[in-house]
C-alpha cells in the first residue's frame, strides 16, 4: 500500500483534521499522482455534512484536483514522469454501457466509481483531493494545457465543465442571449465560458455588489432579482440560463425571462426540492433541464477550449488547516470566487 496523508472529516458535520491512511498499490495501468491543488466544492461540504445522505466516514473530500505524475504502472503509457494532470469528479466507469460507449461517463449505468464517498473496484471506499498522493487508472486522467496556472485549473474540473458541458449541449456561441443565475464559484465560470463562445451574457443575483465583478468577467448585462422593472426588460429575451444557484429559490420567477423555446438547466443542487408551476413551462414551450459535469472528452474538449482562449478560474489559494474557515466562508458567500487547497504544504 502507499501511505499518505490528508484531511478528512471523521464523523457527519465535524470539522476536517489531519488524517493518515493507505492508497492501493498501482496495478498495470495506473499511475501515481503528487496532488498539487485541490479546489473546494460547494459538493464537498454537502457531503461532510451528510446533507444528501450516503456519506461513509472517514471522508476525505476533493474533487478538483491538480497534479504531476509520480510514477506509471507497468503498462501506463499516455504520461510522463512529471506531466501535470487533472483529476475530476470520478475515477472509474463500467466502459461498456450505452453513456460510457458514448463519452458520457458521468452518466454510467454500470458501476461510476466517484473520487470520494464510492465504493472503488477493490471494494475500499475511494478518497478525495485533500490529500498529497492519489493513484488512479491514466484513462481517466486529463491532460492540462501547458500556459494556465495550475490552481487555476483546478476548478475547471467541476465548476468548469459542470457550466461548459450545457453551453455546449444547447449549442451557445455567437448571437445567443445567455443568463447566468447566481455569481458564485459555478456562476463565474458559467460567464467566463459564455462570454468567450461569443454569447451576450447578463447575469441575474441579488447582490448588488456583483454587478462589477460580473462586467469584468464578461457579462454584458446585469439584473438584480428584487428588481421588479429590471426583470420585466429580460421578459422572454434570453435562450438559455444557468441556473448555479444553491439556496432554495423560486424558478418561476427566471422562467418566464426565456424565449420560446429556451432553456434553464439546474447545476446548482439546493437541499429542498424546487416548486415549478406548469404555466411556466406550457405557455412558450419552454424547456426545465438538468446537467451533471461532463465525461472524459468534454472535460478534455474544456481545458483546451480554457488553454486557446486563456481561461482559469478565480481563485483563492489557502492551506489544508484553513479549510475548516473556508467552508464557513464559502456558506456566506465570502469568497471570489473558488477556495483553492495548496497540499504541497502538507509537507
Amino acid at each position: 500500500m502507499i501511505e499518505t496523508k490528508g484531511y478528512a472529516a471523521m464523523k457527519a458535520g465535524g470539522p476536517l483534521e489531519p488524517f493518515s491512511f493507505s492508497r492501493r498499490e498501482l496495478a498495470p495501468n495506473d499511475i501515481l499522482v503528487e496532488i498539487l491543488y485541490c479546489g473546494i466544492c460547494h459538493s464537498d461540504i454537502h457531503q461532510v455534512k451528510n446533507e444528501w445522505g450516503g456519506a461513509t466516514f472517514p471522508l476525505v473530500p476533493g474533487h478538483e484536483i491538480v497534479g504531476r505524475v509520480l510514477k506509471g504502472g507497468s503498462q501506463a503509457k499516455r504520461f510522463a514522469v512529471g506531466d501535470a494532470v487533472g483529476i475530476g469528479c470520478f475515477v472509474d466507469s463500467c466502459g461498456t454501457c450505452e453513456s460510457c460507449r458514448e463519452g458520457l461517463q458521468q452518466y454510467c449505468t454500470g458501476g461510476l466509481v466517484w473520487t470520494y464517498n464510492s465504493k472503488d473496484r477493490d471494494g475500499n471506499m475511494t478518497q478525495g483531493g485533500y490529500s498529497r498522493k492519489i493513484v488512479i487508472r491514466e484513462d481517466y486522467a486529463l491532460e492540462i494545457p501547458r500556459n494556465l496556472p495550475l490552481e487555476r485549473v483546478a476548478p475547471l474540473l467541476c465548476a468548469g465543465i459542470t457550466t461548459y458541458s450545457p453551453l455546449r449541449r444547447f449549442k451557445v456561441g455567437k448571437g445567443s442571449r445567455v443568463g447566468v443565475m447566481g455569481l458564485g464559484g459555478l456562476g463565474h465560470m458559467a460567464v467566463k465560458l459564455a462570454s468567450r463562445m461569443g454569447a451576450d451574457v447578463t447575469v441575474l443575483s441579488h447582490s448588488p455588489n456583483k454587478e462589477a465583478d460580473s462586467r469584468v468577467l464578461g457579462a454584458t448585462g446585469f439584473v438584480r432579482t428584487n428588481d421588479s422593472g429590471g426583470m420585466a426588460r429580460l421578459s422572454e429575451t434570453l435562450d438559455v440560463m444557468i441556473d448555479t444557484i444553491s439556496a432554495p429559490h423560486d424558478p418561476n420567477l427566471y422562467l418566464g425571462l426565456l424565449k420560446r423555446d429556451g432553456a434553464m438547466v439546474l447545476v446548482g443542487v439546493p437541499e429542498a426540492p424546487l416548486s415549478v408551476h406548469a404555466f411556466s413551462l406550457i405557455g412558450r414551450r419552454r424547456n426545465l433541464t438538468a446537467s451533471l459535469i461532463g465525461g472524459l472528452p468534454e472535460t478534455q474538449e474544456l481545458l483546451d477550449f480554457c488553454g486557446r482562449e486563456g481561461i482559469g478560474a478565480d481563485v483563492e489559494v489557502i492551506s489544508p488547516s484553513e479549510v475548516n474557515k473556508a467552508y464557513e466562508r464559502t456558506l456566506s458567500g465570502d469568497v471570489r470566487y473558488r477556495f483553492v487547497i495548496d497540499m504541497r504544504s502538507l509537507d
